[in-house]
């Protein structure tokens, strides 16, 4: 390494960059104060410092916050890699340390820790009981940012979503059902296109979440509009809500099969072919992942049935 280039890596302070990346991603340096607990004229302060030590300005400010110049944009790639790296040299060290021996971060959508986690992360725990997992519930858009922003080390999360540089695996697959009390209309049917609940009343998850999106283009897609009387954030409320008469909702159908008596109320399928949905494990890179993490992943990867391993062998 050249004497210029040491002298510009003693420089450069990684509690500057860290701060950088925040008022890049929040676009503004009162909102980076709050989330990083800091006052907004220290992170101004550290800014300038940074541009003094690169040569060159790095945003632009304004009245509605800051903008990024070319090398800001490229100060902004080179600081997310270099913090990932240590990150991830972080995770790998920390599994050499007393009493717990890895430590691996999970985001994941509601559907998949209602469906799936608890019995696939329970049989992990069983087979791995030195490693400590951190689980947080999140919609499917907030997971993947989660892991792109190094807040996750692993997300599950609907496959609709969009992943842009992140990497992905399969992990389960879900259907949509319809949820009414049993009195309802529709409560017998074998089956209901989701068109067809589109006059009733509808108690919904939340408006960005992937379920509630994916409801929404299909009634636009039918030239209607949903008839939303609430808003919920877990799939119980929303049970209860139908149960007491404030309209239809739609929700896993695993999950509300595994609620047990929450309320008098039936499930009916959506036949539409959007219903049948995939649920994927990202990360930036699962090679790149710590060792823990990465058992972690190998085990929830979906695993051919023993005659279907035998047909396939045959």
């Amino acid at each position: 390494m050249k004497s210029s280039e040491r002298n510009f890596a003693r420089r450069m302070d990684l509690t500057s960059l860290q701060l950088f990346v925040a008022v890049c991603e929040l676009g503004s340096i009162g909102k980076a104060a709050e989330r990083e607990f800091i006052a907004a004229s220290a992170i101004s302060k550290r800014l300038t410092e940074l541009e003094a030590t690169v040569g060159t300005q790095l945003l632009y400010r304004h009245t509605r916050g800051v903008d990024l110049t070319p090398a800001g944009e490229s100060l902004l790639h080179h600081a997310r890699s270099v913090l990932f790296s240590l990150e991830k040299m972080q995770g790998e060290l920390s599994e050499y340390a007393d009493g717990v021996r890895g430590h691996v971060r999970v985001h994941a959508s509601i559907s998949a820790i209602v469906q799936f986690l608890p019995e696939d992360l329970g049989a992990f725990i069983r087979q791995h009981d030195e490693v400590k997992i951190d689980l947080e519930e999140h919609l499917s858009s907030e997971v993947v940012r989660a892991v792109q922003e190094g807040a996750a080390d692993l997300g599950i999360c609907n496959a609709s979503t969009p992943q842009g540089e992140l990497q992905s695996l399969p992990y389960r697959h879900d259907r949509l059902a319809l949820i009414v009390p049993r009195g309802h209309a529709l409560a017998h049917w074998p089956s209901v296109a989701y068109a067809d609940t589109l006059d009733h009343d509808q108690v919904g998850l939340h408006s960005t979440s992937s379920i509630y999106l994916a409801l929404r283009q299909a009634a636009e897609q039918a030239g209607r509009t949903i008839k939303l009387r609430i808003h919920v954030t877990s799939l119980d409320a929303m049970c209860r809500m139908i149960d007491n008469g404030l309209g239809v909702g739609v929700m896993p159908q695993r999950a509300f099969e595994l609620m047990h008596g929450v309320g008098q109320l039936a499930c009916v399928p959506l036949s539409d072919p959007w219903a049948e949905r995939a649920l994927h494990m990202v990360a930036r890179d699962f090679s790149t992942l710590p060792v823990t993490a990465r058992l972690l992943v190998e085990h929830l990867q979906p695993h051919p049935a023993p005659e279907a391993a035998l047909q396939a062998a045959a």
